[in-house]
């Protein structure tokens, strides 16, 4: 890993990437919602009928914010997660705690488990915790798909 990046505290690398999760969740809820307040016709519209889109829609009204935080450590879904809660206009109060926790949740995921793995391509720790963070990453996938193959 590069010297700089390094360098830094733990918290403070914690915390840009708390922040990165946060703003693009909370820009993923914010398109979703102006899309269903009157945006039907803009470019963006045409996401709206995808399916993954719509089984999200599904997924956010049987189990509501708490999947906004599970959804982060999801891999492909958490972008139409945030955007079906924006299209189905989850109030603010729940999905901004929600929100909060799943980017905590993204930060420490990453700044653990994909650090590893970034530092080990680049050759700087042993392959071994490399192949611990994948395993790591595995288990986590195939338990969110199982949670929403059971959703379905």
């Amino acid at each position: 890993m590069e010297k700089w990046i390094a360098d830094w505290p733990v918290w403070v690398g914690w915390l840009v990437l708390f922040a990165g999760a946060f703003l693009r969740g909370g820009a993923t809820y914010a398109v979703g919602r102006g899309l269903r307040s009157g945006g039907e016709r803009s470019r963006l519209a045409s996401h709206l009928d995808r399916p993954l889109v719509t089984r999200a829609e599904g997924w956010v009204r049987r189990f509501g914010a708490p999947l906004v935080s599970v959804g982060f450590l999801t891999v492909g879904v958490q972008t139409a997660i945030n955007a079906a809660s924006g299209l189905l206009r989850m109030p603010m109060r729940r999905f901004i705690p929600a929100l909060v926790v799943g980017a905590a949740l993204w930060a420490t995921l990453y700044l653990t488990v994909g650090l590893a793995v970034v530092t080990a391509i680049f050759g700087q720790i042993g392959w071994w915790w490399a192949l611990i963070g994948i395993l790591v990453v595995l288990v986590v996938v195939v338990a969110s798909r199982r949670i929403a193959a059971k959703a379905r």
